[in-house]
């Protein structure tokens, strides 16, 4: 039975990789450095999948990424979170630079966007690439730069405390054999109010030693995938608000040796996003509303699998959700103000609570599988919910 969100997993039951990690990061490196040319090289959808369809403005920026570097990434379809005008972003494990050079181009000329990857080849093809993209944009002088490097010690990069907006990374934390490493990390390079948009692979339960010392589950994003439910437990230790699930997408393995070695256990490959929320911002409940006007989200911003904000229109949230909004690059978007006493627990239509929030990535690809409700007359409650 999955735990409910805000149940913590004690830390001692998280396991502990025993593989060494330079030996991990020597077979990653050779994976995608030299085994995987191309996506059709995989051998399960884990590192192609996208849980959404991708907006207009998001299919035009990425035409204009150089064919080669399209070709060399592998990512979780795509992770590009809203409100990015003139934001410092950091992409974990960049690789080819294709997110770095989509996000180039909604961050501006007043934003920048840096690129961090172990892989040598895959650094190299990024960089080769600069001039050609700044052209495309016709920006006067580069907002982009890579660096390689480990996402569990940025500092050896460089990169200096509370110096990014956000921190994104798409399917390459599982590939990390320290995930507390990489979260800590990322917490201290982000600014107070950053957020970290990150989408990555989980497993249904914790991993079995063979498939934890499976080389080509490990180049596939299997091997190193993290049981959903203690990513709860490794954010709230290093300083995260409780993670928001925002995706999820099923990940399939067309391989029947690989299937024989995962047994039962089964994958998902899901985007999550956490907040550095300063102490000075929490408070209590809150009823807010959407001004509009986010590029590509002017009329509703779909914050979460919980929240969906439509412009003009008063949501009251609980008081961790009104403190995200208030203290991070949200708040100019949103009129926020305290709520009433009962805002923390709305009521449905009758009488009785709203739902949970959803938190386990395998329980909304059950809900959106799932057929509609069978709903009576407006405003009441059919045989399966209420309408």
């Amino acid at each position: 039975m999955a735990a409910p969100c805000g149940e913590q997993i004690p830390h001692k039951q998280i396991p502990h990789e025993q593989i060494p990690q330079d030996q991990i990061h020597r077979e990653v490196q050779d994976y995608y450095g030299k085994e995987l040319q191309k996506s059709e090289d995989l051998k399960t959808n884990a590192c192609v999948t996208s849980a959404r369809p991708v907006p207009k403005a998001i299919r035009d920026a990425l035409e204009r990424v150089h064919e080669e570097v399209v070709a060399r990434y592998y990512g979780c379809g795509l992770v590009v979170p809203e409100c990015l005008a003139a934001c410092r972003v950091l992409d974990l494990g960049s690789g080819s630079g294709r997110d770095c050079y989509l996000l180039s181009q909604l961050v501006g000329e007043r934003g920048h966007v840096t690129g961090i990857d172990m892989t040598q080849s895959q650094v190299e093809v990024a960089r080769k690439h600069i001039a050609y993209h700044m052209e495309k944009f016709g920006y006067q002088k580069p907002n982009v730069d890579f660096l390689q490097g480990y996402m569990e010690k940025l500092g050896d990069a460089g990169l200096a405390d509370e110096s990014y907006d956000i921190v994104i990374s798409n399917c390459v934390i599982n590939l990390a054999p320290d995930k507390r490493a990489v979260l800590r990390e990322a917490y201290r390079v982000l600014k107070p109010g950053g957020e970290m948009y990150f989408s990555d692979v989980y497993a249904s339960q914790r991993l079995s030693e063979a498939v934890r010392k499976h080389r080509v589950l490990w180049g596939e994003c299997l091997a190193g995938a993290l049981f959903w439910g203690d990513l709860y437990s490794i954010a709230e230790e290093v300083g995260f608000s409780p993670p928001r699930l925002v995706t999820a997408s099923p990940i399939t393995i067309g391989d029947k040796e690989l299937e024989g070695v995962v047994g039962d256990c089964r994958f998902v490959s899901a985007t999550f996003r956490l907040f550095k929320v300063p102490g000075s911002s929490r408070a209590g409940p809150g009823q807010v509303i959407y001004n509009g006007g986010i590029v590509g989200h002017e009329r509703e911003l779909v914050f979460d699998a919980n929240f969906t904000f439509k412009e003009g229109e008063a949501v009251d949230v609980d008081a961790e959700t009104a403190a995200v909004l208030r203290s991070s690059r949200f708040a100019e978007e949103f009129l926020i103000r305290a709520a009433g006493a009962d805002a923390a627990a709305p009521q449905g239509c009758c009488g009785r609570r709203v739902k949970e929030k959803i938190c386990d990535p395998f329980l909304l690809l059950e809900k959106l599988a799932a057929p509609a409700p069978a709903c009576g007359p407006a405003g009441t409650c059919g045989p399966r919910g209420c309408c």
